[in-house]
């Protein structure tokens, strides 16, 4: 097993125990991330399809709203200075929250309008009605163009939150996890070949021992054999040929 496929590391019972909690880790965070990345997905096309329907209706008010301007320019003539003469302050504000998605946080725009209506005595002469008809197709074409934003601003967020989180479980699922998963494997076979020589070792100490042992146990009866021997050849003979000595009463 090549060392680039595993961690360099010193095989043991400990650094096999906190292998086993990094591949438990590893794959715990690796589902996750899973889930994470499905539901990033499921967010964006449902995003990407608001955003094909936002463009479409964008294009009808923006149509609606020319022609309208088109038709009080028709019957009011140029309101063009009389609209920047009464306009101080923006009408119109745009409020920014943001929406959690999966951890991902997405910005979220919203119109509203602020203050009164400065345009009210705008075609009082002439031309009011189409006047006042324009300013709500813009209006709608304004909120819509704001929603638009907010979806595209969330749909770019998304893709790169997408390819970030499938590159973290691309990484776990090919780099990660196989090679912590080589690094148990090559610390198992290292321990078991530790038992094997450790097996073998206590094997030939026992036999040396065994060996030693009927050793030593021969020696002992040969040595008390020989005792025996010599015990036995100093033993005096009772009934001999050798003549007593005569015993004067």
């Amino acid at each position: 097993m090549s060392g680039q496929n595993r961690l360099n590391i010193l095989p043991s019972r400990m650094m096999l125990t906190t292998m086993k909690a990094k591949v438990n880790g590893a794959r715990r965070g690796h589902n996750l991330l899973k889930k994470k990345s499905d539901a990033l997905t499921l967010r964006f096309r449902a995003i990407l399809a608001k955003i094909v329907e936002s463009k479409e209706l964008m294009g009808q008010y923006l149509k609606t709203s020319l022609f309208s301007l088109a038709e009080a320019k028709y019957a009011a003539g140029e309101i063009k200075h009389s609209v920047l003469e009464n306009v101080g302050t923006a009408s119109w504000k745009v409020k920014l929250h943001m929406d959690n998605v999966a951890g991902v946080r997405l910005p979220v725009f919203q119109p509203h309008a602020v203050g009164g209506d400065s345009l009210e005595l705008t075609g009082l002469s002439k031309g009011g009605q189409q006047i006042g008809k324009c300013r709500e197709n813009f209006q709608k074409a304004l909120e819509a163009l704001v929603t638009l934003a907010s979806l595209q601003t969330a749909f770019l967020t998304l893709d790169e939150a997408i390819k970030v989180t499938n590159r973290r479980v691309n990484a776990l699922e090919n780099v990660v996890i196989p090679r912590l998963e080589n690094t148990i494997s090559y610390i198992i076979s290292e321990l078991d070949e530790l038992e094997r020589e450790e097996f073998f070792r206590l094997k030939r100490s026992q036999k040396k021992k065994k060996r030693d042992a009927a050793r030593k146990e021969m020696d002992l009866e040969g040595a008390t054999g020989e005792d025996k021997e010599e015990e036995e050849d100093d033993v005096p003979e009772i009934f001999g040929d050798h003549e007593d000595e005569d015993i004067i009463f």
